[in-house]
């Protein structure tokens, strides 16, 4: 099994941001650690980032997280509903040498990439 874990500052905010963003259930909670089942069978554990050891450097924006869209309609349907979702947007849809991509930031400054790869 594959896990992702970010360093946050409020595990409740952010396994509440990433159950509401990406429409999944936390499927376990603590003060210290949640965690979510991503499409595709990868976890994304959320752990508070005082009670991490060794002690996690690098400063918010450090690590990113990315998710593929089928399309260019698909794509700018996700942008839109986080941007009414108040989901701070890094870029807007943009082109790049991998594809159509738009970048967000979560409550700790993680970076969530969305992208449809260049054929």
């Amino acid at each position: 099994m594959t896990f992702t874990i970010l360093y946050v500052a409020n595990v409740r905010q952010s396994a509440q941001f990433y159950a509401d963003l990406l429409a999944l259930p936390v499927l376990e909670e603590s003060p210290g650690f949640a965690m979510l089942a991503l499409p595709g069978g990868a976890m994304l554990g959320l752990w508070i980032k005082g009670g991490v050891a060794p002690a996690p450097t690098g400063g918010p924006g450090a690590s990113e997280l990315a998710f593929t869209e089928p399309d260019a309609g698909a794509l700018q349907a996700r942008y839109a509903d986080w941007v009414d979702k108040g989901v701070p947007m890094l870029n807007p849809p943009m082109p790049m040498d991998f594809g159509l991509n738009f970048t967000a930031a979560d409550p700790d400054g993680h970076r969530l990439r969305i992208f449809v790869p260049a054929a």
